[in-house]
């Protein structure tokens, strides 16, 4: 059914803004998601899948039961009309075909009923109704569901690839804007140390920092999880995997400092998903170095203190979660990569 649209909107989204008042769709506290009507600018979709970003589905997890997610999630759009976790402020991104696109759009020719696309903007932004959750898939923190969303004129997205399966794709997407910036960070003969090196953004930095950085590069991945760290070293873009926890910085540090013969990092890669693990990064970091958060737990203000107050002169930089052509390039290094690839369906696919 045709929803009839309103003249008035924003393409920044404000329109959808139910309280407070005067800010934009990801800080606000709730959203409108009564989509019987649409605004100026507004695409609608049929969603079919969420991805829930790693920090908020495990924090879900740990405090509800793997059982109770599903719970979580429906509680939180109900009450915020939005996927926006309370407790990281994350949300994660969607999978959908359009339903209605506004012709005032300036890609309205391109995006026919039916086209299949995945949002490039986080679901804490995001105006979302679910209608059923049929499934949870635990390892790829993907949920088959049912329900609308709208994307607002100014949201990135992308067209989903013929050659690629879904769940695949999607989670890749989920982190495209971690690789195109590894890209414009590292350089050749740089050390580069990735925190949580064994998961799906430490891979995807991984592979992108050997890439640029060639075999001049000197990669040191941090995993605590065996089995990812085991799958990590069998892709061979690692010098040296170091099995330990994030959060123990001075541990971290040393056991960085052992792999490299005393240097510390150049660009250093945090893409864990559990909180702590900042004064990790900064620890293994040299003077004017560089230090990028990925990851939705990390704190600014853990960051910023923490660096002070151990006398690191470094650059700390946080992560964008878009980058210009992302999504192509994210998805191209699962196609020039074979074992990126195979592990990626194995896990997620």
């Amino acid at each position: 059914m045709t929803r009839p649209i309103l003249t008035r909107g924003n393409r920044f989204g404000t329109h959808r803004v139910l309280e407070p008042s005067g800010v934009l769709p990801q800080p606000a506290e709730r959203v409108d998601n009564d989509f019987s009507r649409l605004f100026c600018g507004e695409l609608l979709l049929a969603v079919h899948k969420l991805n829930i970003d790693a920090a908020s589905f495990h924090q879900m997890v740990e405090a509800r039961g793997k059982e109770h997610v599903a719970d979580a999630v429906l509680e939180t759009i109900a009450a915020r009309g939005k996927q926006h976790n309370p407790i990281t402020g994350s949300g994660g991104m969607l999978l959908g075909r359009v339903i209605q696109v506004d012709d005032a759009r300036t890609d309205a020719a391109e995006l026919t009923v039916g086209t299949k696309i995945a949002s490039l903007v986080s679901l804490s932004l995001t105006p979302l109704r679910i209608d059923r959750i049929t499934y949870v898939a635990h390892e790829s923190a993907q949920l088959d569901v049912e329900g609308e969303a709208v994307l607002f004129e100014s949201a990135p997205y992308a067209k989903l690839p013929d050659d690629l399966p879904e769940r695949l794709a999607l989670a890749a997407l989920d982190v495209a804007g971690a690789a195109p910036q590894v890209a414009r960070l590292v350089r050749p003969g740089n050390i580069v140390a990735i925190l949580g090196a064994g998961g799906k953004s430490g891979i995807l930095c991984a592979v992108e920092a050997r890439r640029i950085g060639g075999s001049s590069a000197f990669i040191v991945g941090v995993e605590s999880f065996p089995r990812a760290a085991s799958e990590l070293s069998a892709l061979g873009v690692c010098n040296v995997i170091i099995e330990h926890d994030g959060r123990d910085a001075v541990g971290v540090r040393e056991a960085v400092l052992r792999a490299t013969g005393g240097r510390e990092a150049d660009v250093t890669l945090s893409c864990v998903n559990v909180g702590d693990a900042e004064m990790s990064a900064i620890l293994i970091t040299r003077d004017r170095g560089c230090a990028y958060f990925f990851a939705m737990s990390t704190s600014f203000t853990k960051c910023a203190l923490g660096a002070e107050g151990v006398g690191k002169d470094i650059d700390l930089l946080m992560g964008n979660g878009y980058a210009r052509d992302n999504a192509e390039s994210t998805l191209n290094l699962l196609r020039t990569h074979p074992a990126v690839r195979a592990l990626f369906e194995k896990r997620y696919g």
